[in-house]
């Protein structure tokens, strides 16, 4: 058996930059068994598998496998796999008109809309976007600071700045998102593997950090996202993640009605740069939408040996 697959790098147009992907197309004839040994052998924090659509008005059934797991929704598969069908199946509509790709996913229908190739960025790379499927909601109480401290190397003043508090929020995969004080403290922050287990149960293995000091005029957020426990040491860019951030948002920053767009830095750490766009419709003081958006470029394509 031979499959077709690609690797992109998502959230960015440079290749060797953001969040790398791989796509396995054409996967009906593999089991999850198949798949997660794939994944496992890509070794990347997730590969996605395109299969048939079980309606065939859909684009396609894509299935996200970290190299320890599948997952029901995650954000970069989602852009990447999105950009990627866009550049192969309907690369001349991209410039001019754009087209909709709807995959179904384990959270439900994700709608996404590609467009590109940008200006200059040749034609391998296309940027996409897509409405959440489910909105965050808070998953519980958060860990301790103390906990939190001691399993991310840091002190305990490190963590919370303005209204911001540690809180575990999820928009189909969750989170505990822990703000800090200063860019420094997300930059020297390190899993304490001996610590780990007191803030990362099964349900919400990932821990997502951030602080407002950013690294590039005109962003909004500085991040990094750890889940050893997804096989997932450090993520260079976490469209999952910024799409449950959208609570915490809502929760301490209480934006006004109407139409907002952050974009969130993250991978600086491991020099992977990476641009999250998270767009946010606010009515009545309460969150009516949310997107997230980002660019990919395709880097390379070979053939698996089944």
């Amino acid at each position: 058996m031979r499959l077709n697959f690609y690797t992109l790098d998502v959230f960015t147009t440079t290749p060797f930059a953001g969040n790398p992907l791989a796509v396995v197309r054409d996967c009906d004839g593999l089991d999850a068994q198949r798949m997660q040994a794939i994944a496992r052998e890509f070794a990347l924090s997730e590969t996605v598998f395109l299969c048939r659509s079980s309606d065939p008005v859909n684009t396609a059934r894509a299935r996200i496998f970290t190299p320890t797991r599948e997952l029901p929704f995650a954000g970069h598969p989602t852009i990447g796999a999105a950009v990627l069908i866009g550049l192969l199946d309907a690369r001349d509509y991209l410039g001019s008109h754009g087209v909709d790709v709807v995959l179904e996913e384990e959270v439900g229908l994700v709608r996404c809309s590609v467009r590109g190739p940008k200006a200059g960025t040749g034609r391998r790379s296309a940027r996409a976007s897509f409405d959440l499927p489910r909105l965050p909601e808070e998953l519980g109480p958060a860990p301790s600071r103390a906990a939190l401290a001691r399993a991310l190397s840091l002190r305990e003043s490190d963590i919370g700045f303005g209204a911001h508090e540690p809180s575990v929020w999820s928009a189909g995969v969750g989170f505990t998102f822990v703000p800090l004080a200063t860019r420094d403290a997300v930059t020297r922050a390190r899993p304490d593997m001996s610590a780990w287990g007191e803030i990362g149960p099964a349900d919400h293995p990932a821990v997502y950090l951030y602080a407002n000091d950013v690294a590039e005029e005109g962003h909004h957020v500085h991040a990094r996202m750890f889940a050893p426990s997804l096989g997932i040491a450090e993520d260079p860019a976490t469209g999952a993640a910024a799409a449950a951030f959208a609570g915490p948002c809502m929760a301490y920053e209480s934006p006004e009605d109407g139409e907002h767009a952050l974009l969130i830095e993250q991978g600086y750490a491991m020099g992977r740069p990476s641009l999250v766009t998270l767009g946010m419709n606010v009515r009545q003081g309460r969150l009516a939408a949310a997107s997230i958006g980002g660019a990919a470029v395709l880097v390379m394509e070979g053939v698996l040996e089944i």
